[in-house]
């Protein structure tokens, strides 16, 4: 499973499968609308790690929805790339005034488009490298699926690996069991939601052998969170 969602948000069903076949190509997770109302039912559900918006679509406007999300305490810190045929300056303004993190004037290569999402990606602050995920003074490699904390090599399995890097990628954030599992473990995969319990215990013991165990707090009544901050 690709490390990285993006959902993208394209009412032309053509151009909208281009955009999710280039994006699969480059192994990103991949969600779909093709309108604002639409799109915001799977932010409800799901936080993507990036939103590729289209800026002319129907009923409400790509550049309306950034300005609700980055108005939106919860939505704020998402990432969005306005993908749209407008290409004055005034443009391009406006959409980075509202707080659109780039801006992708059509026609444009799949090359270009991969390089801007890669950029902004780095830019979040949680993401060195795409083959690299840092928190603090924990390392995951996801090209060689190895793990370090405070420079010591750590044995994980591939499930533990999976659920720790999507912490690392969303720290702060509480999430539910049913989050954990559509995003750890797909939505494809039917696995009880207990699993998800037994999974973060087997988690908290490795991080308890370097004294991180407290990062991984249990929010009670609502699910998960990762942070540094007390719970």
């Amino acid at each position: 499973m690709s490390q990285f969602t993006i959902l993208v948000v394209e009412d032309e069903e053509a151009i909208r499968s281009m955009l999710v076949m280039v994006l699969q190509q480059y192994d990103f997770e991949v969600l779909e609308a093709g309108d604002v109302a639409e799109a915001q039912l799977i932010l409800d559900d799901t936080l993507p790690d990036l939103i590729l918006l289209d800026w002319m679509l129907p009923k409400v406007t790509g550049d309306e929805w950034t300005r609700r999300l980055k108005s939106s305490e919860n939505f704020r810190d998402l990432p969005i790339i306005l993908v749209t045929a407008k290409g004055e300056e005034a443009d391009k303004i406006r959409g980075l005034d509202l707080g659109a993190d780039d801006y992708v004037t059509k026609p444009f290569s799949p090359k270009e488009l991969i390089s801007r999402i890669k950029a902004v990606l780095r830019r979040s602050g949680k993401i060195h490298d795409l083959t690299q995920i840092k928190f603090k003074d924990i390392i995951l490699d996801t090209a060689q699926h190895h793990a370090s904390i405070a420079d010591n090599d750590v044995e994980i399995s591939p499930t533990e690996f999976r659920l720790l890097s999507f912490f690392l990628t969303h720290p702060d954030k509480v999430y539910n069991r049913t989050q954990l599992l559509d995003q750890v473990w797909g939505r494809s995969v039917y696995i009880e939601e207990r699993t998800v319990d037994v999974h973060i215990r087997r988690l908290r013991k490795i991080l308890a052998k370097y004294q991180r165990e407290d990062w991984l707090q249990t929010v009670r009544g609502f699910g998960y969170r990762f942070s540094e901050k007390d719970s």
